[in-house]
């Protein structure tokens, strides 16, 4: 894809707020662009939220909220955030790793850690005009990342969410990343459509920060 993976450094955080987190990662990016830190994967989790971007229609979200709504400066439309779910907010700098589709790359290293994990994953491409594909999905169309990305002078923020325990009834409390239709999934229920336990949540974040590159 012609963006490196190696050099990035992995910090691993507890359940963090979301406003904290989205100033603390302000913070990271001033200092990324500046080059006093450098390119990181922050990995943690957050109590229940939805977020939205400035795009996501008011008829997508949930008409009596029952968790707190936060609009956001990412792409992509509503998603939910909670208990069981995996973010990895990815702070880089472009101009310094060189040309390549980061979303795509991020992608990639997840589908690969979705398979070290033992469980078989896809990208999906968009067609043109329709709603964003971005993420990782089931072979049989269920989604099992969500993932939106800012860039602003080189330097990207925000990342991704990847279930693993989470509570899938939340999403189906508003229009999940735009998709009216999209059912979406979590390691535990895929593992447990296998007959097997799911993976913990340390097994998850090893997997994801060795496929892409974080150390």
């Amino acid at each position: 894809m012609g963006v490196a993976v190696t050099g990035i450094e992995r910090l691993d955080l507890g359940e963090v707020p979301y406003e904290e987190a989205v100033e603390e990662m302000a913070d990271w990016v001033v200092r990324r662009r500046e080059g006093r830190i450098r390119d990181r994967l922050a990995l943690l989790t957050h109590p229940p939220v939805i977020t939205y971007g400035s795009r996501t229609p008011p008829a997508e979200l949930p008409a009596g909220p029952t968790v707190p709504l936060v609009a956001v400066d990412r792409g992509g439309q509503a998603t939910y955030h909670g208990p069981g779910q995996l973010i990895g907010y990815l702070v880089l700098n472009l101009r310094e790793r060189g040309p390549g589709d980061i979303v795509r790359w991020v992608e990639n290293g997840l589908i690969d850690a979705c398979a070290a994990l033992g469980f078989e994953t896809v990208r999906r491409d968009t067609p043109p005009g329709a709603q964003s594909l971005v993420g990782v999905w089931t072979p049989d169309g269920r989604k099992l990342v969500s993932i939106g990305m800012r860039i602003r002078g080189g330097v990207t923020s925000h990342g991704f969410a990847l279930n693993i325990t989470s509570d899938l009834v939340e999403f189906t409390r508003f229009t999940a990343c735009g998709l009216p239709d999209v059912t979406m999934t979590s390691l535990a229920e895929l593992a447990a459509e296998a007959g097997r336990p799911a993976p913990s949540e340390k097994e998850v974040r090893d997997a994801v920060a060795q496929a892409l590159g974080a150390r």
